[in-house]
């Protein structure tokens, strides 16, 4: 039995209340006193002997109460602490001054095969040295150098990759309060940094859901992509700049089996070969000057069983091309500076705005990556081919960036779109797609101070908006014909500021030989 006697908090009340239990010739197993309690484990004491032993305590000054309690405290906060150490995911060690280890947790227990191990007490590992677990002395000796200050690395645990965290553990009470007594280490998993960063990422909803649209072309887009997102394939996203792809992959990625898993992504055209090689493939440890003394893991290590969203793929080097093609066929890599051969299980996805076919055409693209990546395809329409989610998504931007600009404690009520400005909105050929409108929206809104917007609040004749074909005589014959009057009307608009085929393809987006082909047949230029 285990019982907690209530006290005043005086000098040898403690040391009275054990003359008492020794006199009563009592097992005592255990005693913990915490101010205003004496705690008292008794394994052999049962009713008739507590309600004896409340008798000889009463002619103790200052005993307040006795009752039974369940657990004594030590124990209580061992199995506290063994909880929470189980419900983290991470391998984590705990070692004292010496890196002897005090603690294991049950994932670290797993990767070290002592997976049915339990008890941070009487756990196998307990004792033993940290560099016969790590296998490195030599980490351990740097681990003990830095007073477990050292900065994050990589290492293995179980054979296993990991990076490493270590952390000082620091006296709390008396006169050596702060002093370093030992330390924790935690071992992140490639993927389990991965799900951090892809949750970091992805805090904006992001599933077909919240796709906006009610166009045909929405529409058919939303159901193929539904299709296609639990097909585990290589998928190419294809439109031009602004139209949401990356907001595509990702309800893609949330609506297959391996939607649990990170979604990570890398714009190619954002970064320099060097740095996006690293970034994609990570890089060993000391692969160069400024590399972080452990190495570390690319985002198709971090992305492992999810997916990898490779942005204006187009626009990725000759080189890189090549260490991606020899992932996809068989999904193994190096890293910078490695020499071992890694594995990873991970779906790619891939968008550009640009002309792969007339890249490939052009020897700018390799044929056989084209078709490694080209298994599935979307085409994103363009916000000119469906006019009829314009006035949604001005309503959606309107809405948003109404929050974005109100103070915290005076929301704003969202301005309302005139028809005429709706009408300016819907005609407007935007060739920044949504991006442009967005942006368009947020001036207007942060400028306006009227309940409406009007047509005056948007900028339509600034650079990327360009004017929009007017029609006479019932406009034209069909939807083609239209689409052909503005094409011609915006290239003639543009083509004196950029007067060359390579100058327009590239202001546009495009490859040179589609609008090569463009102004030959308009008769716009030579």
């Amino acid at each position: 039995m285990q019982i907690d006697i209530r006290t005043e908090n005086r000098v040898g009340i403690a040391q009275e209340i054990l003359a008492a239990v020794v006199g009563m010739k009592l097992d005592l197993r255990a005693v913990e006193v915490v101010e205003h309690h004496v705690y008292l484990q008794m394994p052999g004491l049962d009713e008739a002997g507590l309600d004896a032993l409340a008798e000889a305590l009463g002619s103790v000054s200052g005993v307040h109460a006795i009752r039974k309690i369940d657990v004594m405290p030590r124990d209580r906060r061992r199995m506290q602490i063994q909880a929470l150490l189980a419900s983290m995911p991470d391998p984590v060690i705990a070692v004292d001054l010496n890196a002897d280890v005090l603690v294991v947790n049950a994932a670290a227990s797993q990767c070290l095969g002592t997976a049915g191990a339990q008890g941070i007490v009487d756990h196998p590992l307990i004792g033993k040295p940290l560099e016969e677990i790590l296998g490195n002395e030599a980490l351990t000796g740097s681990i003990l150098e830095a007073d477990f200050n050292l900065a994050n690395r990589e290492t293995s645990l179980g054979g296993h990759p990991f990076y490493l965290e270590c952390l000082p553990v620091r006296a709390l009470e008396g006169e050596d309060a702060a002093l370093v007594i030992g330390g924790i280490l935690i071992f992140h998993s490639p993927s389990r940094i991965g799900e951090r960063i892809s949750a970091l990422q992805g805090q904006e909803a992001s599933g077909f859901e919240y796709i906006i649209g009610e166009a045909e072309p929405t529409r058919a887009l939303i159901a193929r992509a539904r299709r296609i997102a639990v097909i585990d394939a290589p998928l190419m996203i294809l439109g031009e700049t602004g139209t949401g792809k990356e907001l595509l992959a990702r309800a893609c990625h949330g609506a297959s089996p391996r939607r649990a898993a990170p979604f990570l992504a890398l714009n190619c055209a954002a970064l320099p070969e060097g740095l996006a090689e690293s970034e994609l493939f990570g890089y060993a440890p000391g692969a160069f000057t400024s590399a972080e003394k452990g190495g570390k893991p690319g985002l198709i290590e971090m992305a492992a069983d999810g997916t990898l969203f490779l942005d204006e793929i187009g626009d990725m080097s000759p080189y890189l091309q090549t260490k991606l093609l020899r992932f996809l066929q068989d999904g193994s890599y190096r890293r910078v500076g490695g020499r071992n051969e890694r594995n990873v299980d991970v779906r790619v996805i891939c968008a550009t705005h640009r002309d792969l076919e007339a890249m490939v055409a052009s020897g700018d693209f390799r044929e056989d990556l084209y078709y490694r990546l080209n298994v599935l395809t979307l085409h994103l329409p363009a916000l000119r081919e469906r006019p009829e989610d314009i006035t949604l998504l001005a309503q959606h931007f309107i809405a948003r960036a109404t929050a974005q600009i109100s103070p915290k404690d005076h929301p704003l009520r969202p301005p309302r779109l005139s028809a005429e400005a709706t009408a300016r909105l819907i005609e407007a050929p935007w060739p920044g797609n949504i991006r442009q409108l967005e942006n368009a929206i947020f001036k207007a809104v942060s400028l306006c101070d009227r309940p409406f917007l009007e047509p005056g609040d948007f900028d339509f004749s600034s650079e990327g908006a360009a004017r929009a074909p007017h029609f006479t005589d019932g406009g034209p014959e069909s939807w083609s014909a239209a689409m052909s009057a503005y094409e011609a009307d915006l290239l003639k608009y543009l083509y004196p500021d950029y007067p060359s085929s390579r100058k327009l393809a590239k202001r546009l987006g495009v490859s040179h030989t589609t609008i090569a082909q463009k102004l030959k047949a308009y008769g716009i230029g030579k």
